[in-house]
This record gives C-alpha cells, structure tokens and sequence, in this order.
C-alpha cells in the first residue's frame, strides 16, 4: 500500500504565496535606464552692417625639414609648399569672415598689419600675403581695398587665405596668432 501526502498551507503561508505570484511579474520585468547629455544651441543675430569670423584661417599639419619653406594656403582653399616644406594630410583652409550690409553699398576692407607672427613651442614663424577671396582675388594690406555688395539681402562671405613662413627644423607643436581684418561700410 502507498502513502499520500497532501501539502495544506497554513493561511499565513497561502498569504505570502500570492503575494509573491502578484509582485513577479513587476520584480521580472526589465529596468529602465534614463539617461541624459546636455546639447547646445548657437545663432548669431547680426545687426545691420556687421559682420564676423566663421573659421579661423589654417595651415594645417606641415612637416619641416633642415631647408626652411612656405605653407600657403589659397582663399579657395587648395594648399601649396615650397623649400623643405612637407604638407601632411589634406588639412588647412583659408579663414571665412560673413555678414550683413545692404545690397550695392561698397565696402572697404583692410588688414591691421600687412604681416604677423605666430608663435609655439619653437621659433615664431611670419604669416604674410594676405589675400581675400573676391572676384578678383586681391592681396589685403592697411591699405583698404574696395568691394561691393552683390545678394539682394545684403548678406555677404569672404575667405581670407595666407602664405606662412616655415623656418628650416621648426619644432614641432601648434602655433597661433592674431590678425584684425577692418571693414568700413561707405
């Protein structure tokens, strides 16, 4: 003859068994991750007859050698060396100045300095010939040169490009200055 066995919770033990049937399926469920990133949001409102850099001008990465040479970096943005220059990389490209005049109003732009220095971890190296990119292109000295403002909104951009010279084992590191383009709206 067999036995039986027959398992009769107490109530307290039936409390606890749905209890736990009720909260399973909420302690099975998957966590919620939250996240969150901080973003940013830029305009630039320009008044009447301002204007402002968009990019500074670069001469990307170089590589220099026992010769000294030239970077320059043209208002269309192709890039040139000469000497023991190398040019590594695609990098570099010209300055980009934008802003908002009135349509056919003339323009006179100049530089503060027709050259400056850069300076690093080495010698300071010169920046000169700088050249705007308008129709022509023209070198861009103290002296102002002329143009006129062709869009119906009287919004305009410019590249400014430059020719930057490389002394012979230049050390290695980044190098920066500072340029001051003028405009006078007439």
């Amino acid at each position: 003859m067999g036995t039986s066995h027959i398992f009769c919770p107490l109530p307290m033990q039936r409390g606890l068994a749905i209890f736990a049937l009720l909260i399973a399926p909420a302690a099975a469920s998957p966590a919620l991750a939250q996240g969150s990133a901080p973003g940013e949001a830029e305009a630039i409102v320009l008044r009447p007859l301002s204007f402002f850099k968009v990019n500074d001008l670069d001469f990307g990465d170089i590589i220099p050698s026992a010769t000294a040479g030239t970077v320059t970096i043209e208002p269309d943005g192709s890039r040139s060396r000469t000497g023991g220059v190398t040019l590594a990389g695609n990098g570099g490209e010209p300055a980009r100045f934008a802003g908002l005049g009135s349509f056919n109003r003339q323009v006179n732009i100049s530089l503060g300095s027709n050259m400056i220095w850069i300076t690093g971890p080495g010698v300071r190296m010169r920046v000169r010939d700088f050249e705007i990119g308008s129709t022509p292109t023209a070198l861009l000295s103290t002296t102002p040169t002329r143009f006129r403002i062709t869009s119906p909104l009287g919004n305009y951009n410019f590249p400014v490009g430059g020719t930057l010279e490389v002394g012979a084992n230049q050390a290695s590191g980044d190098y920066s200055g500072t340029f001051t383009i003028t405009l006078n709206y007439l």
